[in-house]
């Protein structure tokens, strides 16, 4: 299976020219007033027509409402919507009628107890993307910097699609793959130099170590 990496909260030219030369499947841009990778509508629609043809544009919003996806979707015209808050499944079903795109449902995880959210979800998101609980106080649901204990997703059901988050960097990405074995992994805070400032070469030895793994699982 070939591994999907995607570069999340993405805000300058440099920082996508690195994560789709290196080879990126997805690219991610965040809306979201709290995070210091938030972008503007019109500044992500600029930065994702470089992506056309080489990888997937996704939108990440936390309990956005309908003018907001409506004046994202319209304005920044992404491959996929990625929502990070509490949406109900009820709501994801809504939301993939409306705009037609598919959906990566973000769950928080800390222990094995909260893989019981898949369930609720199965069937309705077309992926999940499982990162860190945050740290009590935190304003943001992700891109803390924070992992979790991957060995618990060993007893995860091999028919679940589920990229894998929270605190995923060029130095641990291979303990990573080895115990988790996710059909992508998505990374952000590991490749900045400070919160929202993605380093370009940061971003290329996250996709060398990822190479060696893979390579080493060739081999």
């Amino acid at each position: 299976m070939t591994l999907d990496i995607k570069i999340c909260g993405l805000k300058s030219d440099e920082a996508v020219a690195a994560a789709l030369e290196s080879g990126a499947s997805h690219i991610g841009f965040i809306f979201f007033e709290k995070s210091p990778r938030h972008i503007s509508i019109e500044e992500a629609a600029r930065l994702r027509e470089a992506a056309r043809g080489k990888a997937l544009a996704v939108a990440v919003t936390v309990d956005a409402d309908d003018a907001t996806l409506d004046a994202i979707v319209s304005g920044m015209k992404p491959d996929i919507l990625q929502l990070h808050g509490h949406e109900t499944a009820d709501r994801i079903r809504e939301l993939k009628s409306r705009h037609g795109l598919p959906v990566i449902k973000a769950l928080s995880i800390r222990e094995a107890s909260d893989l019981d959210l898949i369930k609720t979800y199965l069937g309705v998101a077309d992926r999940f993307l499982l990162d860190a609980k945050p740290p009590a106080g935190a304003d943001l649901p992700g891109g803390n910097g924070v992992a979790f204990d991957w060995t618990i997703l060993t007893s995860l059901d091999a028919n679940v699609d589920y990229m894998l988050s929270g605190g995923v960097n060029a130095g641990n990405i291979a303990s990573a793959l080895r115990l988790a074995r996710p059909s992508g992994v998505d990374v952000s805070s590991g490749v900045e130099n400070a919160p929202g400032e993605k380093d370009p070469e940061k971003i290329r030895a996250f996709f060398r170590a990822v190479r060696a793994i893979t390579n080493e699982g060739a081999a």
